[in-house]
């Protein structure tokens, strides 16, 4: 099929994606439907004598030749809706845009794909549950996603690449600008270990109504979407609602209810849109996911501030290995009774999580 035709369907006016898939299913390609008579293009649902004189007198073709001389000369891949790598759990939303231009190196049908958004305004709190989100992601293989934002969605990415995690900016804009522009070099980065990804064709400019079709190819690439932190209204919400109508997984971190941006996150755990988490391993616990590799550079573990002797003692063994609680009380000498207050406590501060089958292990 040719790439130019692909590319010209979806620069035609008044041809949406759904009116496009109806095209496609009655004439099998999209260089068969530049070639139609205007008569078989009007017994398509949804198509008129204004859409189809779009079809057949546009300049769509005469733009996607633009387009084409862009993508050969900056090495961009287009991936149309009916090519097998386009991403699979995308396709299956009905919504998907027709056509992706991506740059760069990750497999965007990777067996784990985590969405991480949120407020364009982080706090302090937001940026160092990414940074844990990333860390205890590295060893499960999963493929990070986000928007390219201020805030989260920039944070997610930076700390992806700072644990050597493949992560992927979905932009609301062409590939031949950047917003915003101060995020260019980490999307230089990203390019080389994940990617850029969009619908939109050159000189498309970040408006403001681009942004919400940007939040469904987010929620759609991915197995699992994650609010880090939300106001009561904005993208991240949106995000979160897309999701879940694709029937995906939703999951937020609570926060005090004082809290402007926890807002969000708590009203999506309120009423059932989004399971609550309070780090990484719950989510690895609900998606049932197995340590799939050990990262090819040693983990850095600090010991937290505040701990007790035989609290360091616990932590210093489960440094070596995952381990069960009698395990523990042997190895450390204290009785199962006063090791269970320790592991509570522990576990209240994020400093280790529970595995099925008793077993503890630092986050």
């Amino acid at each position: 099929m040719s790439l130019l035709h692909k590319i010209a369907l979806t620069l035609i006016a008044k041809v949406g994606h759904v009116t496009a898939r109806n095209l496609l299913d009655q004439f099998g390609s999209a260089e068969a439907i530049f070639k139609a008579k205007k008569k078989s293009l009007m017994e398509i649902p949804g198509i008129g004598t204004t859409t189809a004189d779009q079809i057949l007198n546009s300049d769509a073709l005469k733009r996607a030749a633009e387009q084409l001389k862009f993508i050969e000369k900056h090495n961009v891949q287009v991936l149309f809706i009916q090519d097998d790598n386009y991403p699979r759990r995308l396709r299956e939303c009905f919504d998907a845009p027709m056509l992706l231009y991506y740059k760069g190196t990750a497999d965007l049908n990777h067996h784990r794909i985590v969405s991480i958004v949120g407020t364009r305004r982080a706090t302090n709190y937001g940026k160092e549950l990414c940074r844990h989100l990333a860390e205890a992601l590295r060893a499960y293989d999963v493929l990070i996603v986000s928007g390219l934002a201020y805030g989260i969605d920039v944070t997610a990415h930076k700390e992806s690449l700072q644990f050597r995690i493949p992560t992927v900016g979905v932009l609301g804009h062409g590939l031949d600008r950047l917003y915003p522009a101060v995020h260019k070099a980490i999307a230089q980065k990203m390019v080389h270990n994940g990617g850029l990804l969009t619908e939109f064709p050159l000189q498309t400019i970040p408006d403001r109504e681009n942004f919400p079709k940007r939040n469904r190819i987010i929620a759609g690439l991915a197995d699992v979407t994650i609010v880090v932190e939300a106001t009561s209204k904005g993208g991240a919400l949106i995000t979160a609602e897309l999701a879940n109508s694709y029937d995906r997984d939703v999951y937020a971190f609570p926060g005090r209810t004082t809290d402007e941006y926890s807002q969000g996150c708590n009203f999506l755990i309120k009423t059932n849109r989004a399971g609550l988490i309070n780090h990484a391993m719950d989510l690895v616990y609900y998606m049932g996911w197995e340590e799939a590799h050990q990262p090819n550079f040693p983990p850095q573990v600090q010991m937290p501030f505040g701990l007790n002797s035989e609290e360091t003692q616990v932590v210093e063994m489960l440094k070596i290995s995952p381990a069960l609680i009698d395990e523990i009380s042997t190895k450390i000498n204290i009785t199962q009774s006063k090791l269970a207050i320790h592991l509570l406590n522990l576990e209240m501060q994020g400093i280790l999580t529970t595995l099925p089958g008793k077993i503890y292990k630092l986050v």
